[in-house]
């Protein structure tokens, strides 16, 4: 097996418009996100490795946040993960595999966490 990096953004909240039923279109939903990348680790990282040897972490909060548009409706969490997956892929050829955990703050009533977890590896 090959070395690989991954790199990881967690619980990181962000409100997006999601959901299927009447009472949850047309608002925004708080949502958790935790975004983990992989891809090829170089050779090795000396000390004064330059961030092209990398990925910038706030690539990872953008693709669960701004790069989600901030008038899009997604019917299903599901939709919200593949989207932040493609994002990444489109962003850095490197990137091998992207999860997406997405927890849904409003559905909890006792702290539980209800969500869904997307891995997609690169086609």
């Amino acid at each position: 097996m090959s070395d690989s990096l991954i790199l990881e953004v967690a619980d990181f909240e962000h409100d997006v418009l999601t959901g299927i039923y009447s009472e949850e279109t047309g608002r925004a939903q708080p949502l958790r996100f935790t975004v983990s990348v992989r891809f090829k680790a170089a050779d090795h990282y000396p000390s004064d490795a330059p961030l092209s040897q990398s990925m910038n972490y706030m690539d990872l909060k953008f693709a669960a946040s701004e790069a989600l548009g901030g008038t899009t409706h997604y019917n299903l969490i599901e939709s919200v993960a593949d989207h932040i997956c493609e994002t990444l892929f489109l962003k850095d050829p490197r990137v091998e595999a992207v999860t997406v955990k997405i927890v849904k703050l409003a559905l909890s009533e006792a702290n539980e966490k209800i969500g869904i977890t997307l891995h997609r590896e690169r086609r």
